[in-house]
């Protein structure tokens, strides 16, 4: 048998779980509701997390830009993940919402900028 405790995130109550797993059956105790259950098994079975992270842009007001994945990933993946937005350069403008990478690393997720992020004025003023 495998006992593993969890605090559930999916409500306000926080409860705290066990999550047990005999030959392939697997019990939730200690949730309250029917979706602390669902996310017991989940969270033992296949964690997933948004993944929320920087890139580097180029020709704006700022350095980074905040994106997010669309969906939640595998976490067994976000190291994978993350190496790659890490080599990522994007070029402003951007705009809240715009797709950045498509299907990252196959796990469906989209990236996406979690903000506007607008060109850097050049200033062509002669001296």
């Amino acid at each position: 048998m495998i006992r593993k405790e969890y605090i559930c995130i999916v409500c306000p109550n926080s409860c705290h779980m066990t999550v047990e797993d005999r030959d392939g059956e697997i019990t939730v105790t200690g949730n309250t509701c029917k979706r602390g259950e669902i996310h017991g098994k989940k969270e033992y079975q296949n964690p997933e997390r948004m993944l929320t992270t920087t890139v580097v842009v180029t020709g704006a007001t700022y350095p980074r830009l905040p994106v997010i994945s669309s969906v939640e990933i595998p976490k067994a993946k976000m190291e994978e993940c993350l190496t790659i937005l890490y080599q990522t350069v994007v070029q402003a403008p951007v705009k809240c919402g715009q797709v950045i990478m498509k299907n990252i690393c196959d796990t469906g997720a989209d990236i996406v900028a979690s903000r506007h992020m607008i060109q850097k004025e050049v200033n062509h003023a002669k001296r």
